[in-house]
């Protein structure tokens, strides 16, 4: 099998890297090597190098910078995904896409499920959106993979700036009132190989999954749970377990406005996968060990 990844040098895209060496033979491009906002160099290199799987891990994710870039935010999120798929059903490649809990506008008072009625609220989520139609619209095989409030080792993410904020801070304000499942790049990336492995053996049909961790907290939750394990670790910290301070989203103004729910129910690919996704705090547990490991260093 010869896979064709895209994105190698984000958080997804790194831990894809590794998951996806078992199946096959790997290109991973990054941004240099495969440029998203130009449409007849992308078309190129598609063909140039022909793959019998296409893993998208590429995308605009500055959610409040979208909203002065918007056309910027869909050329690469949505018109180059609409490429991709155009070339995967010519060649009957497999597609996977990622999306974001951010096609939501956060008001359904229960997780979200693969059926319910995309609304989101910025020009991130509508970008987002247009891509996953633009890939059902294509007519290949795919996964489109939505996920929500991803972190990883390698990259920029929440519980990176908590870290950093609590060693250089004595006091910190946090949101409490957006609620999710923080999901990391690693177990996007296992889920994502186990996929491709289950689509070819007729075990996983091809459309929409929600793929995150199990479970919820807010980003006030994450953040204290963070600085806790970093005390009980022994890293040196300003801030103290109790000097963080729980905010609305309204104490907080940022150019995008974000869903307040962005849970999303992962229970429709567990169980077609056959095994239980972990608890949100597995892999943060394990990434804080990343952490505390680079610190001694």
């Amino acid at each position: 099998m010869k896979i064709l990844l895209f994105g190698k040098n984000g958080q997804v895209g790194h831990e894809l890297l590794r998951s996806l060496s078992p199946l096959g033979e790997i290109i991973a491009l990054d941004r240099r090597e495969a440029d998203f906002e130009n449409k007849d160099a992308l078309r190129r290199t598609i063909s140039t190098h022909a793959a019998d799987v296409i893993v998208n891990a590429a995308a605009y994710t500055a959610v409040d910078q979208a909203e002065s870039e918007e056309e910027r935010a869909f050329l690469i999120n949505a018109e180059a995904p609409a490429i991709l798929a155009d070339y995967a059903r010519y060649n009957g490649s497999l597609l996977i896409h990622f999306s974001t809990d951010y096609v939501f506008d956060g008001t359904k008072p229960s997780p979200y499920i693969e059926t319910d009625r995309p609304n989101p609220l910025n020009a991130y989520g509508r970008s987002k959106l247009a891509g996953e139609q633009a890939v059902q619209q294509g007519g290949c095989h795919h996964f489109i993979f939505r996920t929500s409030w991803v972190y990883g080792i390698h990259g920029h993410n929440f519980i990176k700036t908590i870290w950093k904020a609590g060693k250089e801070r004595e006091s910190l304000k946090v949101v409490a009132d957006q609620v999710g499942t923080p999901t990391s790049a690693e177990l996007i990336a296992d889920v994502t190989a186990l996929s491709i492995a289950a689509f070819y053996a007729d075990l996983l049909p091809e459309g929409i999954h929600h793929l995150t961790a199990s479970g919820t907290t807010s980003w006030y939750g994450l953040a204290c749970y963070t600085l806790e394990k970093a005390h009980e670790k022994g890293i040196s910290m300003k801030a103290g377990l109790n000097s963080i301070t729980p905010i609305v989203t309204e104490e907080w103004p940022l150019p995008a406005a974000r869903p307040r729910n962005s849970r999303l129910d992962n229970s429709a690919l567990s169980e077609r996968l056959g095994f239980f996704l972990p608890e949100w705090s597995f892999h943060v547990d394990r990434m804080i060990e990343q952490l505390v490991r680079s610190d001694a260093i």
